[in-house]
């Protein structure tokens, strides 16, 4: 029996892909094998002894130990593209409400007083403050064109706008899904230079901190409109409210408030809506619980931050996973034990990712505690198991 420790509360739609007579699920558990988190920051929590995966229900990691736990020889599961589409539609709604002033629009008229004929009169009068632009015709620059980026750079083509793309780690594949409306530029400062509106879908990393900063916002049209549903300290707040009131930033979309955001007239913070969504949550949950599921059952890798990719399908045989340190001759060593041991490898696959090796094997016999515990003595090795789908 697989044990799983939910640290947040995961969509029934991806605890039911955990089948009962193979996994307890709880919000307490001393000894999990397996943690599900959303939101909850673990970085101060103490790792146990008998973990042996982690799966974000979501995209971000920024709140898990991804290097502790890589020490110890533990993969951590994201869900990348499930959320996709509401952030995308959430991009979309920033895009309106701020181009045509609807926060200040309704705010304003909430507050009319008087009979009707009285609030009639104020309406005539005071619309004139909120005219606002359309979107067609205008440029929008996406930067990072992962899943969430190109879903809305294909958006921004399909309302007729012009649209421009900056990734310099694109995928062959991830371009293949970009609309053919979509101009690429030579990088970020020629991206930010031509845009009305500048949609960021980058990660949060030394390299991408304050990315858009005062020396970038000087060099941006007048008027543009920004907008950061990917991560907060991306954009440093201080320069673009610098930036608004010297009238080169119209307005500024975050969905990560602050005391600096939260009064600001030209800015609109929402309380990190970007993956809110019923469906959203469960495509979330549901992803990373089959990954778990693959990982714990069988030993196959996806969509995981800090592992390679490593799948096998399983057919025959017994099976063993081992994760190294990525230097020479550690498959040697494994496949010198198991002969010794009388086993006969069936099929085997290593892959490596940074520091970090993984390998899984497939033998024609059981594999006994003394050649799991020979294996785990190697010099290197974090971590040894034999994965199985049973109870």
């Amino acid at each position: 029996m697989f044990k799983i420790l939910t640290l947040n509360s995961i969509a029934v739609a991806g605890l039911e892909r955990l089948p009962r007579d193979r996994y307890e699920i709880a919000s307490e558990m001393r000894y999990p094998d397996a943690i599900l988190v959303r939101s909850r920051d673990m970085h101060g929590l103490d790792i146990p002894a008998t973990l042996k995966a982690v799966g974000r229900a979501g995209a971000g990691v920024n709140n898990i130990p991804v290097d502790r736990l890589s020490a110890r020889g533990i993969p951590v599961f994201n869900a990348p593209g499930a959320n996709a589409n509401a952030v995308k539609e959430l991009v979309l709604a920033g895009m309106l409400l701020a181009c045509r002033n609807i926060c200040q629009a309704w705010d304003f008229a909430r507050q009319l007083r008087g009979d009707d004929g009285a609030i009639r009169v104020q309406v005539e009068e005071g619309k004139r403050r909120f005219a606002g632009r359309e979107l067609p015709g205008r440029t929008l620059g996406v930067l990072g064109l992962g899943a969430v980026g190109r879903l809305v750079a294909n958006m921004g083509v399909s309302l007729g706008m012009r649209v421009i793309g900056f990734d310099p780690g694109i995928t062959v594949d991830g371009a293949w899904q970009l609309s053919a409306g979509v101009q690429k530029a030579s990088g970020i400062d020629a991206l930010v230079s031509g845009v009305d509106f500048l949609s960021l879908h980058v990660p949060l990393g030394d390299t991408t901190r304050h990315l858009v900063n005062a020396d970038r916002l000087r060099i941006m049209r007048p008027g543009v409109v920004i907008l950061n549903f990917a991560r907060d300290g991306i954009v440093d707040d201080q320069a673009v409210l610098a930036a608004i009131a010297a009238g080169t930033v119209y307005a500024y979309v975050s969905d990560f408030p602050s005391t600096l955001l939260n009064t600001h007239e030209r800015v609109i913070a929402l309380p990190h809506l970007g993956a809110s969504t019923e469906e959203a949550e469960a495509n979330c949950a549901v992803m990373v619980a089959e990954q778990l599921r693959e990982y714990l059952e069988h030993g196959n890798v996806s969509n995981s931050v800090n592992f390679p990719e490593v799948t096998i399908p399983r057919a025959e045989g017994h099976r063993i996973a081992i994760v190294n340190a990525n230097v020479p001759n550690m498959v040697g060593q494994f496949s010198t034990v198991m002969a010794q041991a009388g086993l006969n490898i069936l099929d085997m696959l290593n892959r490596s990712r940074g520091a970090l090796a993984y390998t899984l094997a497939d033998v024609d016999q059981p594999i006994s505690p003394a050649v799991i515990d020979r294996i785990a003595g190697i010099d290197g090795v974090m971590a040894v198991r034999v994965p199985h789908p049973g109870p």
